[in-house]
C-alpha cells in the first residue's frame, strides 16, 4: 500500500475544507426555499458532520497506517477512498456550476432567476454522486469482453485464427475473498475456447496472502494449448514494508508458486516456441519493466536469446512504455501485450472515440495500437485499485484472433 507523507494528507483535507466551505455558502441559496426550520438545520448540521467525520477519519487512519494489519488496511483505505471521491467530486463540480450559472445571469439576464439557478446546481451535483455510486457498486464488475481481429504479414499459416485471452491488472486483494464475483469471468473466458490464456501482470496488490482460495477458481480456466503469465509492478512487494529481504523474497516466491499451481507457465525473462503442423511462434515474457519510479526487472535481451530466428513473435510485458523505449522499431516483435493503466478506471469510450484522464501520463493506454508492421494491446484491467469502482472505463476480458493477411 503506497505512503503518503502527513504533509500531502493534511493537504488533502484543506481541500476538501475549501470546497465544502464553498459548497455550503451555496447551498443556503436552495435552503432558503425550505419552510422548516428543523429541516434546514439538519441539513446544515448533516452536512458539517460528513465533512469533518471524513476529515478525521482520513487523519486517523494515516497516524495508525504503519501499525495496522494490511489486510484491514486496504479495506480501510479504499472505502475512505471511495467516500472522499464520491464527496469531493460531485461538490466540486456543484460550486463549479451554480458559481457559473449565478455569474451568467447576473450578467445576461434581466430578471433575476430565484429557483432555476440553484435548482440546476443542484442536480449537477447529485447526478456525478450518483453516478461514481454505479461505478462502485455495479460498474466495477460490469466485465467486457472486448473482441479484437488482427492481421499480419508473417503470421505462419497454421497459426491463422489463433485465439488469445488476456487477463490483466486483476488484483486479487481487492476481491476481498469474494470469489463468486470472479466465476462469470472465467465462464466468459470458457466459452470464447482460446488457445492461449495470457496474464499480464499485478495479479495481487502486494502480498501473497491476498491469493488464499483463490486457486479453486483460477483452475477452472481452460486453454486448448496452454497458459501463460508474466509479473507486474505490484506483484513485487515493492510498494511494503517487510521485516527482512528474506520475508520479502518469501512473499514473492509465494506469489510465483501460486501460478504453478493454478497451470501458468511463468516467464521471466524468457521465451518458448508454440509449435503447430511444424510451423512455430515465439512467445516472449518479460519481467516489469517500467518508466522510473517503476523498476526495471525486464531484460528484453535475455528474454529474446533462445528465439532471435523465429519469424513471428509475441511479447508479455506489463508496462505499454516499454514498447515505445525497447521494443518498438529496436526489434522485430510482432504482438506486444501490456495492462497497468487500468484506464485509469474512469473515462469515455463510443465507438472510435476514447477518452481518459490517463492518457496525458501514457500515449497507449487502453485498446489497440499500430506503428508500421508492430502492433501493441494494452487492457483495461480486470480489477481495481486505490478508488473501488470503474467510471465509463468497464473491466476488460481481451480476445485476440490472429488473422494470416
Amino acid at each position: 500500500m503506497r505512503s503518503y507523507s502527513l504533509f500531502t494528507i493534511l493537504l488533502l483535507c484543506s481541500a476538501i475544507i475549501c470546497i465544502d466551505i464553498l459548497a455550503y455558502y451555496w447551498l443556503q441559496s436552495i435552503t432558503q426555499f425550505i419552510a422548516s426550520p428543523f429541516l434546514k438545520t439538519s441539513i446544515n448540521v448533516l452536512f458539517w458532520l460528513f465533512t469533518f467525520g471524513l476529515i478525521s477519519a482520513i487523519i486517523l487512519l494515516k497516524m495508525q497506517l504503519d501499525n495496522m494489519d494490511p489486510r484491514r488496511k486496504h479495506i480501510l483505505v479504499s472505502s475512505l477512498y471511495g467516500l472522499a471521491v464520491s464527496s469531493f467530486i460531485p461538490k466540486l463540480l456543484f460550486v463549479i456550476i451554480i458559481s457559473v450559472l449565478y455569474v451568467a445571469n447576473y450578467m445576461f439576464s434581466e430578471t433575476e432567476s430565484l429557483i432555476i439557478v440553484p435548482v440546476v446546481g443542484l442536480l449537477s451535483g447529485f447526478i456525478p454522486f450518483f453516478f461514481i455510486l454505479y461505478g462502485v457498486f455495479k460498474s466495477a464488475y460490469r466485465f467486457k469482453i472486448y473482441n479484437h481481429k488482427v492481421k499480419f504479414q508473417n503470421l505462419p499459416k497454421a497459426f491463422n485464427g489463433l485465439k488469445i485471452v488476456q487477463l490483466s491488472d486483476i488484483h486479487l486483494g481487492s476481491f476481498n475473498y469474494r470469489y463468486h464475483i470472479l466465476d462469470s469471468v472465467i465462464e466468459k473466458i470458457n466459452r470464447l475456447e482460446p488457445d492461449y490464456i495470457c496474464v499480464t501482470g499485478d495479479l495481487v496488490n502486494n502480498y501473497a496472502w491476498e491469493l488464499r482460495g483463490w486457486d479453486s477458481v483460477f483452475k477452472n480456466l481452460k486453454a486448448t494449448y496452454g497458459k501463460y503469465a508474466v509479473l507486474g509492478n505490484h506483484d513485487y512487494g515493492d510498494y511494503s514494508e517487510w521485516a527482512s529481504d528474506e520475508a520479502k523474497q518469501y512473499n514473492f516466491d509465494e506469489i510465483k508458486q501460486f501460478y504453478e499451481s493454478i497451470g501458468f507457465k511463468l516467464l521471466l525473462n524468457a521465451s518458448l516456441t508454440l509449435s503447430h503442423k511444424d510451423q512455430e511462434i515465439a512467445l516472449i515474457g518479460v519481467e516489469n519493466w517500467g518508466k522510473p519510479p517503476f523498476k526495471q526487472y525486464g531484460d528484453l535481451e535475455q528474454a529474446l536469446e533462445s528465439v532471435k530466428d523465429v519469424s513471428f513473435k509475441i511479447l508479455l510485458s506489463h508496462d505499454p512504455t516499454h514498447w515505445t523505449e525497447e521494443i518498438l522499431q529496436c526489434t522485430d516483435i510482432d504482438l506486444t501485450l501490456s495492462g497497468h493503466t487500468h484506464g485509469m478506471q474512469a473515462g469515455f469510450e463510443r465507438k472510435n472515440f476514447q477518452w481518459s484522464p490517463i492518457q496525458y501520463n501514457y500515449k497507449h493506454w487502453a485498446g489497440l495500437y499500430k506503428e508500421g508492421d508492430q502492433y501493441l494491446y494494452v487492457n483495461r484491467g480486470l480489477g481495481w485499485l486505490g478508488f473501488p469502482g470503474r467510471l465509463g472505463m468497464r473491466p476488460e476480458i481481451t480476445c485476440l484472433e490472429l488473422i494470416c493477411a
